[in-house]
């Protein structure tokens, strides 16, 4: 089991307008020596609405913000980035008194590692790791004490919430575990409906005196106590992860190249054509893999369906290229920009193609009659086989 968690308003009592508004305050006069603070606080808010706006695989929300800030301000990241460092570590740990802990947390978080769940930090990924983590351990949660896989934040990421893409890329970078994932936040809007639309089992937690938008019917609500409650029961209630929607598809595809790349960062350079064993594929051979798929197959194939009906799709046996076109010999790094340059191009098509056309058969020499939803959803598993592939390579 998988429980993706928020942070603020769920683990953590953080009233986030006012957190805001101390925080950009702080911000602001910190650097009012160098910068206007109206000013500093204006291009702050619009790097900010870039990274939410950011749906590019390519660029990490970090980038995002770069891009937009620095520039707007006529300075650059090196200039800035001593004062940043130093405004995080000595001014910001000073609004840790807006912060309160909740105790039922921190119950709920230990029986889910009783039970040997899997814990990811879900927190809107618009800020530094280092700011993220601070207001865990202001929350009585340091990273120290609690084995979160995954903490997310700007640097390692490259969607941020509402985005549905958020949800699928941390299932990307958690190596596509077959075990079922569930979302828990308070916010339906950010939390809830955009973890559904990626195909994710939720958990709302809401007052159950409250009235309750419609959401889906198999997801879960009510208060902290009743989610603690169902895990120390051992999780009677089956979930359901349900990626084969249109929607689902289309948005675990966008995230495959951003999750690879997140993977990628935690191997050393010599991982990268590393073998785990004879005869198979290290990082850049399955990056490679996935960059000619892509390219050769998967591309002259929704162009061909696009442009014809009933099209016929040859079978294409493609493990052997591995060898034949000697990919460990390959750039990895130039793989994977390619790779995410042809998929974008395959998302190029399929979103110009309406609802009905999902439905459109095409003949596959293998596979017979075969709907475009049914051929989206075997490149969504080829990705999802390949992820975790890349996955494994990391365990010692």
């Amino acid at each position: 089991m998988i429980l993706l968690l928020d942070l603020d308003d769920t683990l953590i009592t953080n009233r986030i307008d006012t957190f805001l508004s101390i925080y950009l305050k702080s911000l602001g006069r910190y650097f009012a020596d160098s910068i206007n603070p109206d000013r500093l606080i204006k291009e702050l808010l619009s790097a900010t609405r870039a990274m939410v706006e950011n749906n590019r695989a390519d660029r990490t929300l970090e980038e995002a913000f770069d891009e937009q800030f620095y520039p707007a301000l006529g300075r650059t990241k090196a200039e800035m980035r001593p004062a940043l460092d130093d405004f995080y570590a000595t001014v910001y740990p000073q609004l840790k008194g807006i912060i309160s802990p909740r105790p039922e947390a921190r119950q709920l978080v230990e029986a889910a590692m009783k039970r040997g769940y899997r814990l990811v930090i879900a927190t809107n990924p618009l800020f530094p790791r280092t700011a993220i983590l601070q207001r865990l351990a202001w929350g009585g949660l340091p990273v120290e004490s609690y084995p979160f896989e995954i903490v997310t934040s700007y640097e390692a990421f490259h969607f941020a919430k509402p985005n549905p893409a958020y949800y699928t890329e941390i299932i990307a970078q958690l190596g596509c575990p077959n075990e079922p994932a569930i979302m828990v936040g308070n916010d339906l809007e950010s939390d809830i409906k955009p973890a559904e639309l990626a195909g994710m089992a939720t958990f709302w937690l809401t007052d159950k005196a409250s009235q309750a938008e419609p959401i889906r019917p198999t997801a879960l609500q009510g208060s902290m106590g009743d989610l603690l409650d169902w895990i120390e029961r051992g999780d009677p209630t089956p979930l359901v992860n349900e990626f084969s929607t249109i929607e689902a598809l289309k948005i675990n595809l966008l995230a495959t190249p951003a999750g690879l790349a997140s993977l990628a960062r935690r191997f050393a350079p010599e991982q990268w054509i590393r073998r785990p064993a004879p005869g198979e594929w290290c990082l850049t051979e399955i990056i490679c893999h996935l960059r000619d798929v892509d390219r050769e197959v998967n591309l002259p194939r929704l162009e061909k369906f696009k442009a014809e009906e009933n099209p016929f799709f040859a079978g294409v046996i493609t493990d052997p290229w591995a060898t034949e076109r000697n990919y460990i010999q390959q750039d990895g790094m130039a793989a994977l920009r390619d790779f995410t340059i042809a998929r974008q191009h395959n998302l190029d098509i399929l979103n110009q193609l309406p609802g009905p056309d999902w439905n459109r058969s095409s003949r596959h020499a293998i596979f017979g009659p075969t709907p475009l939803k049914e051929l989206v959803s075997f490149i969504a598993r080829h990705d999802r086989n390949h992820l975790q592939q890349a996955y494994r390579l990391l365990k010692p």
